[in-house]
């Protein structure tokens, strides 16, 4: 007797559209739950992946002393090996990001942890900022990503700090831009998909 099975390719793409949804949904757990609304502030996002997944995360919350904290980050690549080492770098970043450091100092110890155990052709573009809503003062750190949009008075000018993306490289420095903001400003944060776009 011989048995043989005939699995359609209808089979193998449904399972596929499971294995990608699990994935959205992880990668949507990455994301803030919605906007971050304070009395003289306001913070917001929108995310749309190139492909079902991508590499692209953010957060943004509270420090322990008022300052609000926030990161946008994008990794290598596209798709899920993207998504899955944006996991990694997302759990690194968050084991550190709270200690109300400097953002030049929380990316360089990003940097670092990345680097103990770095992953071959994998590194992260990551910016770090940090608000003060009582001084307006923001503070900001960039490795790698775009330079950040300051919009003030109906004129729109990058703020000019750049630097080597997150776990390419051991000993890494990063500068610090300062910026007092002037009620009204806006600051427009964008992962090279904007632009590519």
């Amino acid at each position: 007797m011989i048995a043989t099975s005939i699995v359609t390719p209808a089979c193998e793409f449904d399972l596929r559209n499971v294995e990608n949804e699990e994935a959205r949904s992880l990668q949507h757990a990455l994301l803030p739950g919605g906007p971050m609304d304070g009395p003289i502030y306001g913070i917001s996002y929108r995310n749309h992946s190139a492909a079902d997944v991508g590499g692209d995360f953010l957060d943004y919350f509270y420090l322990s002393d008022g300052r609000l904290g926030l990161y946008l980050a994008d990794v290598v690549g596209k798709g899920l090996t993207a998504a899955m080492y944006a996991t990694l770098a997302m759990g690194t970043l968050r084991a550190i990001h709270k200690t109300g450091q400097q953002p030049a100092d929380v990316l360089e110890l990003f940097n670092r942890r990345l680097r103990v155990r770095p992953v071959p052709h994998r590194f992260c573009a990551t910016l770090y900022a940090v608000f003060d809503p009582v001084t307006l003062e923001f503070r900001c750190s960039n490795a790698g990503l775009p330079y950040p949009i300051h919009i003030s008075r109906g004129r729109c000018q990058p703020l000019d700090v750049g630097g080597i993306p997150s776990g390419m490289f051991d000993g890494v420095r990063y500068e610090q831009h300062t910026v007092r903001l002037a009620p009204g400003d806006a600051v427009l944060f964008a992962t090279d998909g904007l632009y590519e776009a």
